[in-house]
């Protein structure tokens, strides 16, 4: 990924165009605009903030971060990131979640964290840096672990107080100064549920752009205990099987490629 000095018109790509949290798609199918700006019909400053962010099925993807500019779409419509990315396939799942966490991290470093003088971005990657101090800033990318717990051939499945329309999921949470990421996993259900885990194994990661993180996925066997939920986090618990299971996340998430890996369902 590198900012982009000036745009070229006839460059042709698929154009990530966000304003606010929401991107521009042209149909029903949520497609982006795509081709050479030249040839799409829409009135917008030539100087906003543009990155290449790399390459979907050999054709270029470029972010145009239209913040707050007042703009007339002559077709299609504002949408948002959870659903542009409910039906995508992981390539381009990666690539829109990218396109948000670049566009965040622009916004939300224009000044410096160390004395607060005006940051200019840096062209050959994805960076600030302080004019004044010298101090330069990444995206960030916060570490999350998720874990299945596995009891007789039951998973741990619950409902998150933030989770909205009943959606039941395994248990996640933020990786802690300190701690390893097997540590955090064996924590994160004592805390939530009560339980001790065992045999804890790494099962795969994804890039999750709400706003930021990076999910780390293990599978954990029960040890001892009985659920016993943090009412600060969850709103329920159980074991399930693949016979019972409750409505579970969206089969792009690596949640659910989770409990799918298990239950074998």
């Amino acid at each position: 990924m590198k900012k982009i000095k000036k745009l070229n018109l006839e460059r042709k790509a698929i154009w990530f165009f966000v304003q606010g949290d929401l991107f521009w798609t042209v149909n029903v199918n949520n497609d982006l605009p795509e081709g050479a700006l030249a040839g799409i019909d829409l009135a917008f400053d030539l100087n906003s903030t543009s990155y290449h962010l790399g390459y979907y099925q050999h054709r270029a993807c470029i972010l145009i971060d239209l913040q707050h500019q007042a703009i007339e779409l002559p077709f299609g419509r504002w949408t948002s990131l959870r659903e542009l990315m409910a039906d995508a396939e992981p390539e381009f799942f990666n690539m829109a979640g990218r396109a948000w966490q670049v566009a965040n991290f622009v916004r939300t470093h224009q000044f410096c964290g160390q004395c607060g003088e005006k940051k200019i971005a840096i062209n050959w990657e994805v960076a600030s840096q302080c004019r004044a101090c010298g101090h330069r800033a990444y995206p960030r990318v916060s570490p999350a672990v998720m874990m299945a717990v596995v009891k007789d051939g039951k998973v741990l499945l619950a409902q998150n107080k933030r989770n909205h329309g009943g959606i039941y999921s395994v248990l996640a949470g933020f990786v802690e100064v300190g701690e390893t990421l097997e540590q955090t996993v064996a924590r994160e259900v004592k805390e939530e549920v009560g339980l001790e885990v065992c045999n804890i194994r790494y099962f795969g990661s994804q890039p999750w752009p709400f706003p930021h993180n990076m999910m780390i996925a293990y599978i954990a066997d029960y040890q001892s205990g009985e659920i016993n939920i943090d009412p600060n986090e969850l709103l329920a618990a159980n074991w399930y099987d693949a016979n019972n299971l409750p409505e579970l996340p969206g089969q792009h998430s690596l949640a659910r490629q989770l409990v799918n890996h298990i239950l074998d369902c």
